[in-house]
C-alpha cells in the first residue's frame, strides 16, 4: 500500500475526486496519509468529511521546516493539489518523495510564478490561444517545469470566459490526476 500526502490551499475539489477514485478502486494500493493545507481552507473540511487525517501549518519563517517535519515518514507520494504556496531549495534539500502537480494549462505555456487560478485562464484567453487544457508533472524547483506526466487539452469557444474555461479545465483535472497518480504509483518501490 503507498501512502500519498496531499498539499492543499483551497476548496479541495481535486482531494475529494483522488479520495473517491481510491474508495472505488479506480486507484488501487493507494491511501491518503495526510493531508496538509497551508491556510484557512474549505479543503481542510472536506478532508475531515472524509475521515481524513489532515492539519494546517500557516505560511511564516518556519513554515518550510514545519512542512517537512509533518509530512509522515512513510510517504511515498507528495500530491499538490491547488497548493499555493512554492516548495523552496531547503524543502528539496530535506525531501526526496516524488511530489505531483496539477496546473490549469498545457504546460509549458502559461505556467510559473502568478500562473495559477484564474490568472491562467485569463492569459490564455488574452494570447488568442485555440486550445487550452491541464497538465500533471513532476515538482521541482522551477516552478511548473518539472517533467510533465499526463496532459489534456480542450477547445476553446469563440465566446469563452475565463470561468467557462476553468469549468472546462476542471472537468479534465478529475480525468488526469487520478491516471497520472496510477502510473506513479505503479513505479514507486
Amino acid at each position: 500500500m503507498k501512502n500519498i500526502c496531499i498539499l492543499l490551499s483551497g476548496s479541495g475539489t481535486n482531494l475529494q475526486n483522488i479520495a473517491e477514485c481510491i474508495s472505488r478502486g479506480e486507484i488501487q494500493n493507494a491511501k491518503i496519509n495526510l493531508v496538509i493545507a497551508d491556510r484557512d481552507c474549505y479543503g481542510l473540511l472536506r478532508a475531515e468529511n472524509l475521515g481524513l487525517n489532515s492539519i494546517l501549518i500557516k505560511r511564516g519563517k518556519t513554515f518550510t521546516e514545519d512542512l517537512v517535519n509533518a509530512i509522515p515518514e512513510n510517504t511515498d507520494l507528495i500530491i499538490l493539489a491547488g497548493f499555493l504556496s512554492i516548495l523552496n531549495e531547503s524543502f528539496f534539500k530535506e525531501i526526496s518523495i516524488p511530489i505531483i502537480n496539477i496546473h490549469p494549462s498545457l504546460l509549458p505555456k502559461f505556467g510559473g510564478k502568478g500562473m495559477w487560478g484564474n490568472h491562467v485562464h485569463e492569459a490564455v484567453l488574452k494570447n488568442k490561444e485555440t486550445e487550452s487544457g491541464a497538465s500533471v508533472h513532476f515538482v521541482t524547483e522551477e516552478i511548473d517545469a518539472g517533467n510533465i506526466i499526463l496532459q489534456k487539452s480542450v477547445q476553446i469557444s469563440e465566446n469563452e470566459t475565463a470561468e467557462t474555461l476553468a469549468e472546462k479545465v476542471h472537468k479534465i483535472e478529475y480525468e488526469i490526476f487520478p491516471e497520472a497518480i496510477k502510473k506513479i504509483i505503479n513505479f514507486i518501490d
